[in-house]
């Protein structure tokens, strides 16, 4: 899916490398994020921190980043504005301890029913997220303490060197491979900013824009533990759980989501209910010790795995040495230019993006192709989490409608001169009314066969149209068998119970999802 200068081999130098690269593209990312969610630029870095930290060491995909992300700040920011930020610390200990009880009770697998298609959209749909949120980079505080567009000189100049640094990215792997280009990129650019005295926004500039404090600075502590500060009664219950659920929601599904894109890339396969407890330890310590909470990060993840990280340690590097920039070395990070950072991150939005979605939109099904164009508009309208959960309801009903045309219902006489209904293809909710509609009843004779070998009994509404039709076979003083039922079916029959003709031997036995691979 990804045309990224991935190595498929792992090493200590190459997670500890890409680790730092990853580390310097968090700051700028963390410090908007709180912005968004309406907290202090520390809250966001220590949410970076810890649920990288802790998602690195323990969850379920060597090599993928998390930390303070968007689309969980746009859920907390009317939560904040509000009640405050110390609900927001206790929301966030809720939403851990409902992902962990997700990967407790194995609701990873579920990811696997996500379709290929709505793949794709939330691909492309982050994508374009992502390069838009990079546009902020170009806004500056006017005189007036208002961010307006840059113009003139300041423009050429980030421009300049944003091509720059995609360029040395792009190139300098086909010289060498030892060392990351985003990297190399990044030192290259802040000591030619450095060195010539040019007019570059840096890092610091853009946290005081942020937070229009002219002495803002990344710099601070380490974090400290600390009960949030919120009755602890059935009120604040009601208050927060609302909260927690779709933050939990919307966590799991960007982690799982980045979790099967990540497996995609690297030729590996990582385990979904162990990165939903990762997650939810992650989140639960967060919120003990100031943080803003967050899920896995796509950005920062392409970044990562294209600077060569695969396995823990990467992770482990960056959130080790975010930390370090706040402690002991915000100083140099903030002199960054950010028009390096925006440099490394339009690299992955040109990584990401499935562009072969435009070339295949033509060759496959017209569904699909709607499918893919929905979730990504809605990704960038809304959140990643609504977009899926559109995208899997629009492919389950496609799937449902065309479905719902395959039952055939064959009928036959056999030699005790008994009417023989063979049928043929899933019963379920969207096909029951063709079902019932084959049945020549008032002709058949007065002992009746619905044989289900070749058919796929899948839901209540399939129960239900059994218990109707034999229902109706009754009301004409008929009697009808039904032959290789699953024992599942057989059990919930109402009208039809002893009319079923067991066959054990020959019923067949439906499997669902199982949590082996999860």
């Amino acid at each position: 899916m990804f045309e990224l200068h991935a190595s498929k081999v792992s090493s200590l130098k190459n997670d500890v490398l890409s680790g730092l690269t990853v580390a310097l593209a968090l700051v700028p990312e963390a410090v908007a994020f709180a912005f968004v969610a309406g907290v202090e630029p520390l809250v966001g870095l220590y949410a970076a921190f810890m649920v990288g930290l802790i998602t690195a060491a323990i969850g379920g995909r060597p090599g993928m980043i998390s930390g303070a992300t968007g689309a969980m700040a746009v859920v907390m920011v009317s939560l904040v504005a509000i009640h405050g930020v110390q609900y927001l610390f206790a929301t966030v200990v809720l939403t851990g301890v409902i992902q962990i009880l997700a990967g407790v009770f194995k609701l990873g697998k579920f990811i696997r029913l996500v379709p290929h298609p709505v793949m794709l959209g939330f691909v492309n749909g982050l994508a374009i997220v992502i390069f838009l949120a990079q546009l902020g980079q170009f806004k500056v505080t006017n005189e007036a303490g208002e961010l307006v567009w840059m113009q003139g000189n300041q423009l050429y100049t980030m421009a300049g060197l944003i091509v720059l640094t995609m360029a040395i990215i792009h190139f300098l792997p086909k010289l060498t491979k030892a060392v990351p280009s985003s990297l190399v990129a990044i030192v290259v650019v802040t000591v030619l900013v450095q060195s010539l005295g040019l007019d570059a926004r840096t890092v610091v500039d853009f946290v005081r824009d942020m937070t229009n404090d002219p002495a803002a600075s990344i710099a601070g502590g380490f974090p400290e533990f600390a009960i949030p500060m919120v009755p602890f009664n059935l009120e604040t219950f009601k208050i927060i759980l609302p909260f927690a659920l779709v933050l939990a929601a919307i966590g799991l599904i960007e982690s799982l989501l980045t979790l099967t894109l990540i497996d995609e890339l690297t030729g590996t396969r990582g385990r979904g209910n162990r990165e939903c407890i990762a997650q939810g330890v992650a989140n639960t310590t967060t919120g003990f010790f100031g943080g803003m909470g967050g899920c896995a990060m796509i950005g920062q993840s392409m970044i990562n795995v294209n600077s060569g990280g695969r396995g823990r340690a990467s992770g482990i590097t960056a959130a080790l040495a975010l930390l370090c920039f706040i402690l002991f070395a915000s100083g140099l990070i903030e002199q960054i230019p950010l028009a390096a950072l925006v440099g490394v991150m339009f690299i992955v939005v040109i990584g990401t993006f499935e562009w072969s979605s435009f070339r295949i939109l033509n060759k496959v099904p017209k569904a699909d192709a709607f499918v893919i164009i929905l979730v990504s508009g809605v990704t960038v309208a809304t959140d990643l989490a609504i977009a899926v959960v559109v995208g899997v309801i629009v492919s389950a009903l496609v799937f449902a409608w065309e479905h719902a045309k395959h039952i055939i219902v064959n009928r036959t006489v056999d030699e005790n001169g008994s009417t023989v209904y063979e049928v043929n293809g899933p019963l379920f909710f969207g096909s029951v009314s063709n079902f019932l509609e084959q049945f020549e009843m008032d002709n058949d004779s007065d002992d009746v066969i619905v044989e289900f070998k070749n058919a796929r009994v899948a839901d209540h509404s399939a129960i239900e149209a059994i218990d109707t039709l034999a229902e109706r076979y009754l009301s004409r003083n008929k009697t009808m068998h039904l032959r290789h039922l699953s024992p599942e079916c057989r059990q919930l029959m109402k009208k039809a119970g002893d009319l079923v003709e067991v066959n054990v031997i020959e019923d067949p036995d439906y499997h669902i999802a199982t949590d082996k691979l999860a």
